[in-house]
């Protein structure tokens, strides 16, 4: 399906109007569009995978092809001056009387970058400048002068939370165990001012959790809501920007409203934790360390922003290879750290354990949804999964069966080619499957944009995220709904699984955007 290569930013302004092309440096970066969706290795951004070729489907934007915003000018009568072009590329008007003004670049924000119909996919290489580490060492040294000038009402609770993903990528980078990185990484941020830091996996209890109730629920629901089934997973925010651009009002009623870990994290931190400290949501600045760019967008959807106090329930997220920068630049190696252990959101001061959950990278979604739909529905339990690869390894199914019940099947569909696969099923009624964990990725999270890379040291990028996996999987898995401190959650912070303030703080909502019809979304 041939895609919109423009990136039009579709921002409605009055007035006259003057299209910049911008070359968005913000801070100092060049807004590039999205990296094509590659190999397991993504190192050449100007080239697709095998996959990729031999579909019609283009999701990749070349660097010549800038972002465009449309930005209001207040014109005067009076004859146009000319504008010139320097030497390193900015632009000067010339008025009529010669006076010279030096233009300035628009820029793109992130809003702008959601609110644009022109792209479908995420922008995993679009480095946003509210969303960096720079933006982080800002809020660490304003709190750093707020401590110098004896003003500390002022300073933040700042709050860093961990993927086991991203976790993981470190871990292979500096040849570590995921517990050992996960100790360093807490004693590397705590040396820079951060107050907590925590590991997303316990905010994935939650998002597991739920995606299985509502899995159940809709199940339930097929003989009088067609559209309750197959229930697709909703972790992804590549995923998520792709079917709310290109897809729209068809494709959301199956998507999953379960927050994703991202998510939920932010949700603990900005409402219980900040009760916990007798903070307002505004005096804790949370950070998130993610294995892919995507989570960038998902932090600033307005779904997840607080009216009252102003502020994101994530306020800002970097990846696994920002924070190796971070550590270049304070000449520092993760190997060379202390270990302290991470925090706990109950502040109660006793360690908290490095664990994970059954199933792949990207979280093991399928995983406890097909097992708690076999105990629930077919009243008996499964310890082991049978996947069958069907057209390649990103895309492989499960069915679970039992003795006069009709069965029930699941599938994992990584990559768009295979979403695509998807999607055209569910428009035709085809699709068979229940529940579908869809990753935009190749290989899942373990292999999102912001990982790091392969630096050439005799490892290849195939074998670096073979490593990843290895240390990913190689944590202890617990059972979330047998996990007495998320049960303690659940009746102290949200009053009950079924509770309004629940469904509130642990779900969402998706939204149709419609396709910009202005000429400079052509594809020519």
């Amino acid at each position: 399906m041939p895609v919109n290569r423009s990136r039009n930013l579709n921002k409605q302004v009055s007035g006259p109007l003057r299209t910049i092309s911008s070359q968005a440096r913000l801070g100092q970066e060049r807004f590039r569009g999205p990296r094509p969706r590659s190999s397991p290795c993504l190192a050449m951004a100007s080239q697709f995978s095998g996959a990729l070729q031999l579909t019609d489907l283009d999701d990749f934007i070349t660097p010549s092809q800038e972002c465009i915003k449309p930005v209001q000018i207040d014109r005067t009568p009076g004859k146009v001056g000319k504008i010139r072009v320097e030497d390193d590329g900015s632009y000067t008007e010339i008025s009529q009387s010669g006076e010279e003004v030096k233009l300035k670049k628009a820029k793109i924000t992130l809003n702008d970058c959601l609110a644009c119909s022109g792209c479908i996919t995420s922008a995993e290489s679009v480095l946003i400048s509210q969303q960096s580490q720079d933006e982080l060492y800002r809020v660490l040294h304003e709190n750093a002068a707020h401590a110098e000038t004896g003003d500390p009402s002022q300073e933040k609770v700042v709050v860093v939370s961990v993927s086991p993903q991203a976790r993981a990528s470190l871990a292979a980078k500096f040849k570590l165990s995921s517990e050992t990185a996960g100790k360093k990484l807490t004693a590397f941020f705590k040396r820079l001012g951060v107050h907590y830091v925590f590991d997303t996996t316990f905010a994935r209890n939650f998002s597991l959790i739920e995606s299985c109730h509502e899995f159940i629920r809709r199940y339930q629901a097929l003989e009088t809501d067609k559209k309750s089934l197959p229930m697709l997973a909703s972790a992804c925010p590549g995923w998520i920007c792709y079917a709310e651009k290109t897809h729209g009002s068809y494709i959301l009623p199956y998507i999953s409203t379960s927050k994703s870990p991202q998510q939920v994290m932010g949700s603990i931190v900005k409402d219980y934790l900040a009760q916990r400290l007798g903070k307002t949501a505004d005096s804790v600045y949370h950070v998130t360390v993610m294995p892919c760019f995507d989570k960038k967008l998902e932090a600033s959807r307005a779904d997840f922003f607080s009216e009252v106090y102003q502020t994101r329930d994530v306020d800002c997220v970097i990846t696994s290879g920002e924070v190796e920068k971070m550590l270049e630049k304070e000449g520092s190696s993760l190997t060379d750290a202390e270990e302290m252990d991470l925090d706990s959101v109950f502040l109660h001061g006793t360690p908290e354990p490095t664990y994970s959950h059954r199933g792949g990278g990207s979280g093991g979604y399928l995983e406890h949804i097909a097992i708690h739909a076999a105990s629930v529905l077919h009243g008996h339990k499964v310890d082991d999964l049978q996947y069958k690869v069907l057209r390649n390894q990103d895309f492989q199914e499960v069915t679970v069966e039992a003795e006069g019940k009709p069965p029930l099947k699941f599938a994992i569909a990584y990559g768009f080619r295979n979403i695509q696969n998807i999607v055209q099923r569910i428009k035709r009624n085809k699709c068979t499957y229940h529940f579908v964990e869809i990753m935009a990725c190749p290989s899942g999270c373990s292999n999102g944009g912001g990982q790091i890379r392969s630096g050439g040291e005799g490892e290849s990028q195939k074998e670096r995220l073979q490593s990843v996996e290895e240390i990913y999987k190689g944590v202890p898995v617990v059972d979330p709904f047998q996990q007495r401190q998320v049960e303690e959650l659940y009746a102290q912070w949200l009053g009950g699984r079924d509770s309004d303030m629940a469904k509130r703080l642990l779900h969402t909502q998706y939204h149709e955007i419609e396709k910009s019809t202005s000429a400079l979304t052509i594809k020519w």
